[in-house]
């Protein structure tokens, strides 16, 4: 499957940035999401300047149970 979710090229350019809940638990492995925004914008923490993937509220639902559910692709 490929996402059709808009990207932003500098996520440095938006504020609020946490590490997702949904992170695991070592540090290589780490989301974080902007709060306040009515889409979801996530990058990995180890590149803050780097690109920006920005989901609908329900892409991001879909995107979480897809990983609880442990697929690997999607």
């Amino acid at each position: 499957m490929h996402s059709t979710e808009p990207a932003i090229v500098d996520g440095e350019a938006l504020s609020g940035w946490r590490k997702s809940s949904y992170s695991g638990g070592s540090n290589g492995e780490c989301l974080e999401v902007a709060d306040g925004y009515s889409d979801i914008p996530v990058r990995d923490s180890k590149t803050p300047g780097g690109p920006t993937l920005v989901f609908s509220a329900d892409g991001w639902s879909s995107f979480v149970a897809a990983v609880k559910g442990g697929h690997t692709s999607i």
